[in-house]
């Protein structure tokens, strides 16, 4: 049975009233780093609020993580003290058993970049390219982030927004969970995504939102209730975290259901650039316009540069830079613009395959796989070769059986995919190695083909 909340701005303030002086009696002061480890729940926004009145710094913890990598950003972070819940203590316990002392651990130094006045939160990224690094937000960064969702979503004290994605992530946070509350809406907040619970709460509880990352809107779509769930209290979904998968916007526009979008990232509040619920059917698989209050430039690459003051303070410790001496944050993100000034995503900066000379972008190849049927997920990434120097090579995860077979795939790339692009090897994997929010790990699954010889890891 999953844990649900219904929570307003009201229950959160009663909620951080108490929180504050249980800080204070902790010992914690201004300055200082508050840990939270545990699945959904109110106390983890009634913490972020109380966080804010005292001059702390809320550090919400990967869940998912494993005990070595929790000890390695409790560490970077320099926690005072590290909070958890009841079902996550031998995890917590674990993860201090790792540490070179007990907590309370020594603050950072403000000149290595620590807390500086007006800081509220420290979140970690995802580490899709590497290991996470520690983006630090203020509280007017996180204020007009909030006024920028609400402008884009239309939220108000008509929202009603089903919550399932994990807080610790500034998706699951502050696209619609902070915003709604702050509109005077109401929140209904899931400990962790189960499909069963969703579908309960969506016929029964009537939401008018919600927030899904691709990997979930996937778990529904292929749920045995999706086809005659009732669906029509929800005006709108949102999503992002990456490209959305066009056959999945497909099948929530064919329920009656517009697919806004959200882009942007841990470092970028992470409003930065939206796509409308009322632009929605119109601009399918678009990423959208710039968000209220925030500028986007492109490099000459096709890298998405923004500046906004929902963006991040720095990062901890101040490695590496966060913007350039500009002023612009590179979000390693390329995208397209239309002539009406709306931006397309194309891919990651990081992700691009260059083979001979010539550029190709994974997500083209990925979509046009992910339509077509007995196809779980898939994904395509640059392997080196003596040749061409790269070549792209696609990984399938088959929903069933083993899929389709090479000829039904080549026979989808072609007169719609340039030969160049097609690629090289098709490897079948039982699984994707992905972050806690659904994104593919693309380093971790090129080291795993590089060491099996072809055949990822799993």
């Amino acid at each position: 049975m999953v844990a649900r909340f219904e929570c307003r701005a009201a229950d959160i303030e009663h909620l951080a009233q108490v929180e504050v002086p249980a800080l204070q009696a902790a010992g914690l002061r201004a300055g200082d780093s508050l840990g939270w480890l545990a699945l959904n729940q109110p106390r983890a926004l009634a913490l972020l609020l109380a966080c804010r009145r005292l001059g702390l710094r809320w550090v919400p913890l990967n869940t998912r993580l494993a005990a070595p990598e929790l000890a390695a950003l409790v560490q970077h972070a320099g926690l005072q003290a590290l909070w958890h819940d009841e079902a996550l203590a031998p995890l917590a316990q674990a993860v201090c058993a790792l540490l070179p002392g007990p907590l309370p651990l020594p603050p950072v130094a403000a000149a290595q970049g620590g807390h500086v006045a007006g800081d509220v939160m420290l979140v970690y990224t995802s580490g899709t390219t590497g290991q996470p690094k520690g983006a630090v937000h203020t509280g007017a960064g996180m204020d007009a982030n909030l006024a920028a969702a609400i402008a884009a979503q239309g939220l108000g004290a008509h929202t009603r927004c089903l919550a399932v994605l994990p807080l610790f992530h500034v998706g699951g946070l502050a696209i619609q969970v902070l915003p709604t509350l702050a509109a005077g809406g109401v929140v209904r907040l899931h400990e962790r995504f189960d499909a069963p619970a969703w579908f309960d709460d969506v016929e029964h509880w009537h939401p008018s939102t919600c927030l899904l990352v691709p990997a979930v809107m996937r778990a529904l779509v292929e749920h045995p209730r999706w086809a005659a769930a009732d669906l029509s209290s929800l005006q709108f979904i949102n999503s992002g975290s990456q490209i959305v998968p066009r056959a999945l916007i497909d099948a929530f526009h064919a329920r009656g259901v517009p697919v806004a979008q959200v882009y942007g990232s841990t470092e970028t509040g992470p409003v930065s650039i939206v796509l409308r619920p009322e632009q929605a059917l119109a601009n399918v698989g678009r990423a959208g316009w710039p968000a209220q209050g925030v500028r986007v430039r492109q490099a000459a690459d096709g890298e998405v540069l923004l500046q906004g003051p929902n963006l991040l303070r720095g990062y901890h410790r101040g490695q590496p830079p966060a913007f350039d001496a500009e002023g612009w944050f590179h979000t390693g993100d390329l995208a397209e613009q239309g002539a009406d000034g709306g931006y397309t995503l194309v891919g990651r900066s990081k992700e691009l395959i260059i083979s001979g000379g010539e550029n190709i972008h994974p997500a083209e190849i990925e979509e046009r796989v992910a339509a077509l049927p007995g196809v779980a997920e898939c994904a395509v990434v640059g392997l080196p070769d003596a040749r061409w120097g790269e070549v792209p090579v696609l990984v399938l995860v088959p929903a069933a059986g083993a899929g389709p077979d090479d000829a039904s795939l080549r026979a989808a790339w072609e007169g719609h995919i340039a030969r160049y692009k097609w690629p090289r090897r098709i490897v079948r994997a039982a699984a994707l190695p992905k972050t806690a929010l659904g994104k593919v790990q693309r380093e971790a699954l090129v080291r795993s083909l590089a060491d099996s010889g072809g055949a990822p890891q799993g």
